[in-house]
């Protein structure tokens, strides 16, 4: 898989953290249920980080917001979804990151944290062991995806449009490399 080149402004190589930090930031402050930019910094972070950079750090912002905003059960699963979805962004994105890829591979990295983090809500004490009691999970978890959705679409394009048009920028300004007279 292939990563950004590097560029020789230094402030380009410290922005991806930068924006996750960020990101993790805006978790805190009060929002409404599902619409926070955690799912975008995984995805963001897998895409735009060497592993396994790309995984630790989106899920490190994540425990450390957890931290302030305090744990609940079935974080884990929670955190494995990020898991994916960080790995995710390193496979579908990658060095190939178009408005539309990015857009639609963030819708599916909404879906995925549904269908993870729902199964396990299902496999906790709130849900009949049953199939019945699995598609009562998904259902009760329905209103949320929207919510999920729309966060994950647009603080991904935000993430990934900031971060292009640094890469852009930086392209743009860099001083031509000298040529050699012999």
């Amino acid at each position: 898989m292939m990563r950004p080149r590097p560029s020789r402004n230094p402030w380009i190589g410290t922005l991806p953290y930068a924006l996750i930090a960020a990101g993790a930031v805006l978790r805190i402050v009060p929002h409404p249920p599902n619409l926070a930019p955690i799912g975008a910094i995984a995805l963001f972070g897998g895409a735009v980080l060497p592993l396994p950079w790309g995984v630790a750090v989106p899920v490190a912002a994540v425990v450390l917001s957890d931290a302030v905003l305090g744990f609940y059960p079935g974080m884990l699963w929670v955190y494995a979804s990020f898991v994916l979805i960080a790995l995710l962004g390193g496979t579908a994105l990658g060095q190939r990151r178009t408005v539309l890829r990015v857009a639609a591979t963030a819708v599916g990295a909404s879906v995925l944290f549904f269908i993870v983090t729902n199964f396990g809500e299902w496999l906790g004490p709130l849900y009949p062991h049953t199939l019945a009691g699995l598609r009562a999970s998904y259902i009760a978890a329905i209103p949320f995806f929207r919510n999920t959705a729309l966060s994950d679409l647009g603080y991904s394009l935000a993430l990934f449009g900031i971060y292009e048009s640094a890469l852009w920028l930086a392209r743009r300004t860099a001083p031509a490399p000298a040529h050699r007279t012999t």
